[in-house]
């Protein structure tokens, strides 16, 4: 355990008053409202409910798992219930991800506070644990789990058990062997320090072991100059000095003595390769480090879909918690569809569907209030605007008018308030049938740089349209447009704005993948953002670069109105890459399905590539039986990727599965350009085997070792969970190339 979290439990008097325990009204909706006892457990981490004090309890949340907690006046359900209960007693937990928020209404305002201060603080120290304290309570939680009585000490028949939830297989008297060697008090159980230690020979890592032994003179430890080596030889840092090998020294050597005899022992040297600084994504490219003083045009834009669902297209819930998940993960280009509700009052929905009402003032009062952060206080509207006061006549394939928000080069927000007309009868057989649709004259005005006009042709926008004006198109047509005259799109997309959306038929609100609309250049994708899955993957993934600002800026071959870049063709001056990647080892996996306690994963990794159609190619390891805990697969993939400017790389862990489809455990997503790797060994041509790759010996004298941390469906960290792999891209050579 964390010790500043386990002093402020025996200290802090919100947190001893939340470890015994308090009466609160669990509320999910208008008519569902019930008493719970809840209390937080004493390590800290978990709180539990049960019917009543003393009742049996089972738990109700992590505290890793909660993003942030509010009020009861920013609370949409609790506010809704104000002239029944009380709104200063009430407050939200919010958790990453997608799942439902928890609110809560306490019998006191004083009581509220204490749960809210509580909570913060708890977030807080758990936000800012290292990578040491993270394992230390992740230990803890697994203690609190195998502990079925909890006596605070782990029989080996409770450490059997205990190994099936972490998904490890081993043979029944080694598991005991280790359990002994660690039991040196002798009393037949385990405690505290003596199940880390248990649990640190589950984990030796042999791999590693063999890595730290080849640069290691004795075997035990290595020096300044050693560790120096190895970070020039093998992750190819060639500019590194002693200053910042001592610096990563200081950093995750445990040990003092360690520190101040500048070695770093085993333990050290694997604390530094799972740290960021061993991150397979390069700590360089997380703060905002492009140039954001260019065209809007220029940049690719976090856009999001219909922003108030929360669910399905047809009958899903509108929220303003939509808004606040989108602007929260970055998203700068959000919809309101504004309609003419009861007594004046404008409402949001979305039309001629059964999704449910918001108020519109509630949507803009939530964007005022989430849309800012870091940004410069600015709104850019995008949408039609009346021609002499008259209405507006929409076709049935025109684009879906949004309101969109993003952020300008410039850290500009932009938004559009206006309403939609929906597409009609899908089923209807007359595609030139128009309908008419009022457009508010109060809201038209409001559009001056972002007027959205109709596509008709590339030829036409160049002849008819300005640069401040924009295009919207649906996927399909987007796709075809792509296929048909790529290098147009292309070109066109450099000087002009263009919104593509998802098609009316996705009523489930699924996604399409934006990697392939990106690589025409098209700036605003927009997503169905409440569906997770690979299509979603792609797009947090991409956008966790530049400081998760919503912006990123387009490779210049996209930002030329002269381009002869075509994503269905691309020709030189690009250069084929090899990309080549030895997947080692896997860590402490999570099970793909938490309900089967007896089942062990059979892991695989399956690498996708993702970019201009040449370039998308999937491969993947063998599955290991029964090993989701430490599975060791030492396998090398390869692949050729002509444009690594646009390619994605995605690594999913599944659970093979021969009677049926392989469930997904984690993955990880993230721009090939984005990858932390040392400088290219040289490579000669006749290295290459008769396929164009590299073999595996040539392959372990290249750089760089990295690992990869899992992510969840969600994107929510998988913590401690994570594959070790070996990575070098050489830069394609033109023999290969014909």
């Amino acid at each position: 355990m964390a010790s500043l979290l386990q002093d402020r439990l025996t200290t802090d008097q919100d947190l001893l008053l939340m470890q015994e325990g308090m009466l609160m009204r669990k509320v999910r909706s208008k008519s569902w409202k019930k008493l719970r006892y809840f209390r937080l457990q004493n390590d800290g981490m978990m709180v539990w409910h049960a019917r009543q004090a003393g009742g049996s309890a089972k738990p109700s949340f992590s505290i890793s798992d909660v993003d942030t907690i509010r009020n009861g006046h920013d609370s949409e359900l609790l506010r809704s219930l104000a002239e029944e209960l009380p709104l200063e007693q009430g407050f939200t937990i919010v958790f990453h991800g997608r799942g439902s928020n928890l609110d809560l209404v306490a019998n006191s305002v004083e009581e509220a506070q204490i749960w809210m201060r509580g909570l913060q603080l708890l977030v807080d120290l758990v936000t800012n644990m290292d990578h040491q304290e993270r394992l230390d309570q992740w230990l803890s939680d697994w203690f609190q789990r195998g502990d079925k009585n909890q006596d605070g000490k782990m029989t080996f028949q409770e450490v059997q058990r205990l190994l099936h939830l972490m998904n490890v297989e081993m043979d029944q008297e080694y598991a005991f062997s280790l359990f002994q060697e660690a039991d040196t008090s002798q009393s037949g159980t385990l405690e505290g320090e003596e199940f880390v230690q248990f649990y640190k020979a589950l984990t030796k890592r042999a791999e590693v072991q063999e890595l730290f032994e080849s640069f290691s003179a004795d075997g035990q430890k290595l020096t300044l100059l050693e560790f120096l080596d190895f970070l020039r030889e093998e992750q190819k840092e060639r500019d590194c000095t002693s200053d910042l090998a001592l610096e990563l020294i200081d950093r995750y050597e445990p040990s003092d003595s360690g520190k101040l005899r500048h070695v770093l022992s085993m333990d050290g040297f694997l604390s530094y390769l799972c740290s960021k600084d061993g991150d397979i994504f390069n700590p360089a490219c997380l703060p905002i480090y492009q140039d954001m003083t260019q065209p809007l045009n220029h940049y690719f834009i976090c856009s999001s879909h219909n922003t108030y669902l929360v669910g399905d297209q047809l009958c899903g819930q509108s929220s303003v918690e939509g808004y606040i998940r989108a602007l929260k993960r970055g998203c700068r280009c959000v919809e309101v569809d504004v309609w003419d509700g009861p007594n004046g009052e404008p409402i949001v929905y979305h039309g001629h569907t059964l999704t449910s009402r918001i108020l519109f003032k509630d949507v803009v009062a939530t964007v005022a209030q989430y849309a800012f952060q870091e940004l410069r206080r600015k709104i850019l509207v995008k949408g039609k605007k009346l021609t002499f006061e008259e209405d507006l006549e929409y076709e049935e394939e025109e684009p879906e008018p949004e309101l969109e928000g993003e952020q300008e080069s410039e850290l500009v927000l932009e938004s559009q308030f206006e309403p939609e007309p929906q597409e009609q009868n899908l089923q209807s057989k007359d595609k030139k049938k128009k309908s008419k649709l009022i457009l508010c004259p109060a809201l038209s005005s409001l559009v001056i740089y972002l007027k959205s006009v109709s596509f008709r042709s590339f030829t036409h926008s160049k002849e008819h349209y300005h640069f401040y004006e924009i295009s919207s198109f649906s996927e399909t047509k987007a796709k075809r447009l792509i296929k048909e005259a790529g290098n147009e799109f292309v070109q066109h997309n450099a000087w002009q704005l263009s919104r593509v959306y998802p098609s009316g038929l996705r009523t489930d609100s699924s996604n399409y993948n934006p990697q392939e609309l990106w690589s025409a250049g098209c700036q605003m994708v927009a997503m169905n953002m409440q569906t997770a899955g690979l299509e979603m993957d792609i797009c947090d993934g991409y956008f966790r670069q530049n400081g998760g600002c919503g912006y990123v800026l387009k490779p210049d071959f996209l930002r030329d109105a002269q381009s002869s870049f075509d994503p269905e063709r691309p020709i030189s001056p690009f250069k084929a890459q090899t990309l080549l990647i030895q997947v080692i080892s896997g860590q402490q996996l999570p099970k793909a399905d938490k309900t089967k306690e007896g089942s062990i994963v059979d892991p695989l990794v399956r690498v996708q590539i993702f970019g201009v159609r040449l370039d998308t190619a999937r491969q993947e390891t063998n599955y290991v039986d029964n090993n989701g805990f430490n599975p060791y697969w030492g396998q090398t993939l390869c692949f050729r990727v002509l444009v690594p400017e646009l390619a994605m790389l995605r690594f999913v862990v599944m659970d093979y599965d021969w009677k049926s489809r392989n469930d997904f455990i984690g993955q990880y997503t993230l721009p090939c350009t984005c990858m932390q790797q040392g400088e290219p060994a040289p490579v000669t041509p006749d290295q290459y085997s008769n396929s164009g790759c590299l073999p595996n010996a040539v392959l372990l004298a290249l750089p760089g070792y990295r690992h990869i941390h899992l992510l969840s469906k969600d994107g929510i960290s998988l913590h401690p969970a994570s594959i070790f792999v070996y990575i070098c891209i050489r830069e394609g050579l033109e023999e290969d190339e014909s």
